[in-house]
């Protein structure tokens, strides 16, 4: 699904997106949202593991970076922008956000020399239980 360009914007304001203030690939992945008319506040964030504690990140998926939209959604790591603003515009029954786990290369934000990984999204459910999505098979 492709969600129409006058429809982004009522999708794509209010994130705060959590983060280590000394990585550099989430300043990258913030520029990739930003590119794709996603507003973003960055909140600089040395203990990343209370945040994923305080939105609910299972253990073993965390990512590099948590966002959080209008504190109800969370994106956590390398989440490409179409697949955020697929989830908001509209939200698959029971989850909470979406989740990319690691720093999969080729990811938004973890482009390297043209280099890919296939990777998976999960979305995340309430409750904490999560299920695959969608699987990234090129950039």
């Amino acid at each position: 699904m492709v969600v129409a360009e006058e429809d982004v914007a009522q999708y794509a304001d209010s994130f705060v997106v959590y983060k280590h203030p000394l990585c550099f690939c989430c300043n990258r992945w913030i520029d990739h949202l930003r590119e794709n008319d996603i507003t973003v506040t960055a909140h600089a964030e040395v203990n990343m593991e209370k945040v994923r504690k305080q939105w609910g990140i299972p253990r073993g998926m965390e990512g590099c970076h948590t966002a959080v939209w209008h504190n109800q959604y969370i994106f956590e790591g390398h989440v490409p922008a179409v697949y955020i603003q697929q989830f908001l515009y509209a939200p698959p029954e029971g989850g909470i956000g979406l989740l990319v786990p690691g720093m999969p290369v080729g990811s938004p934000g973890m482009e390297v020399d043209g280099n890919f990984e296939p990777y998976y999204i999960y979305l995340l459910l309430e409750g904490g239980d999560y299920r695959p999505f969608t699987r990234i098979e090129k950039p």
